[in-house]
């Protein structure tokens, strides 16, 4: 199966080894990584782009690496994973996304999980698709708004510490009957 999705100015495509470099740069900025317990060193940012990718071959969906189709350049993910274990929704599928911050404030992360959820819709026939994050995220939270999701509640992540800012996350649900494009 062809994975590959183009969208306006996006390709969102299967991980490449060049994309490795570029995306540990990601990882480990401080801003990117602002709603996430901390910035990841190489290694795991490796490790994260290789489970990313080996998704697709698990679950027929998966991560895709973003492409601008204007200059080729990498600048992030946006895509499908399983719901994490032990939070409201776990045993579904959510839409997320990390951009490379000279990305940011343009619509490519709406632009591409717009993409992400039509293929969800359509290809993969899924009844819903969620999408979390720290309640404090003010702009992921909006682009959850602009792709027509709804909040369907707040709870604690059970992988953050009590103490964590981070800890309170909200939950957002878009049914396949409201799904963009």
């Amino acid at each position: 199966m062809d994975f590959d999705v183009r969208t306006d100015r996006l390709l969102l495509r299967r991980w490449r080894d060049d994309d490795l470099e570029p995306f540990a740069q990601l990882t480990a900025d401080a801003e990117v990584m602002r709603f996430f317990p901390a910035p990841l060193d190489r290694e795991q940012s490796d490790d994260l782009a290789t489970r990313a990718d080996a998704l697709f071959d698990v679950h027929g969906y998966g991560l895709w690496a973003l492409e601008r189709l204007d200059t080729g350049a990498f600048i992030g993910f946006t895509g499908l994973a399983p719901m994490p274990e032990g939070i409201p929704g776990s045993g579904g599928v959510e839409v997320g996304w990390r951009l490379t911050p000279s990305a940011w404030g343009q619509g490519l992360a709406t632009e591409a999980a717009t993409a992400a959820l039509h293929f969800a819709f359509t290809e993969l026939m899924l009844p819903e698709v969620n999408s979390i994050t720290a309640v404090v995220n003010i702009r992921s939270r909006r682009v959850m708004e602009r792709l027509g999701m709804q909040l369907a509640g707040e709870f604690n992540h059970p992988r953050l510490s009590p103490g964590s800012a981070l800890r309170r996350h909200v939950r957002y649900v878009l049914a396949a009957a409201g799904s963009p494009g």
